[in-house]
């Protein structure tokens, strides 16, 4: 529900048509109110027009972005990998050295 009507009660809403009512008469509701339902659907045609144009334009900026992401989450792979068979042997050394002097 909209939120001024939250705030509006029975009898307001009464008076509120009344006014309406009287302002343009039972015959031209209707016809306001059709004009109304046009008038909303072609705005939310619009807006979803506005939606696709939008996704569609950052569809390939998307994907390069994904594409990116990728490859620096390979290499960061890469690179921890290297850097850990690389401590595992400076460690295998070390111990190894280690050994020949308690010898």
């Amino acid at each position: 529900m909209h939120p001024v009507l939250l705030f509006l009660s029975g009898g307001e809403l009464v008076l509120v048509f009344l006014v309406f009512l009287l302002l343009f008469g039972s015959n031209k509701i209707p016809e306001l109110a059709k004009g109304l339902g046009k008038g909303l659907r072609e705005f939310k045609r619009a807006t979803d027009d506005i939606k696709r144009e939008i996704n569609q334009s950052t569809e390939g900026i998307s994907k390069e972005i994904s594409e990116s992401v990728g490859g620096i989450k390979k290499n960061i792979d890469d690179i921890t990998s290297d850097i850990s068979s690389d401590i595992t042997k400076a460690t295998d050394d070390f111990n190894k050295s280690i050994d020949d002097v308690s010898k």
